[in-house]
């Protein structure tokens, strides 16, 4: 009777250490390693600008890719998919819906292309939309 109550003793006590060493931070779970670059720091809220991004273009993936230019360059992109008329933007326009124009300046800057318009919505939530075009080329390493 004493030999079955030492093991459980000796297994209680082996995971307690367990325990310690895990809670202690010497025994840590294999996580794989963050990839570079891909959280983003978010900006100040006097600096933040809200921006959706819309895929004018039948190019799949054009929105997503422009996402992660924006979003390098410290634009905080809420929302990105495809406009109801895909495929009929040759240019890019850059809609500053909400607050100042130099907002939708600094969004064109980011994404290398963009005719910059005033279109006041105070419907979306957003201070600038997108609307790629077929003359908005992502960076190599983004391209989908």
């Amino acid at each position: 009777m004493e030999r079955p109550r030492r093991a459980v003793l000796l297994a209680l006590i082996a995971a307690g250490a367990l325990a310690v060493l895990t809670a202690s931070g010497r025994i840590r779970s294999q996580r794989p390693a963050p990839s570079p670059g891909h959280a983003f720091a978010i900006p100040s809220p006097e600096r933040r600008i809200l921006v959706e991004v819309l895929n004018g273009t039948t190019r799949s993936g054009l929105a997503r890719s422009a996402t992660r230019a924006l979003r390098r360059q410290g634009l905080d992109v809420v929302f990105f998919g495809s406009t109801e008329s895909a495929g009929r933007s040759r240019k890019t326009l850059v809609l500053v819906r909400r607050g100042a124009v130099s907002n939708g300046a600094r969004v064109a800057r980011a994404l290398g292309t963009g005719e910059v318009a005033e279109r006041s919505d105070p419907l979306r939530r957003v201070d600038v939309s997108v609307i790629l075009g077929e003359d908005y080329k992502p960076p190599p390493e983004l391209h989908p």
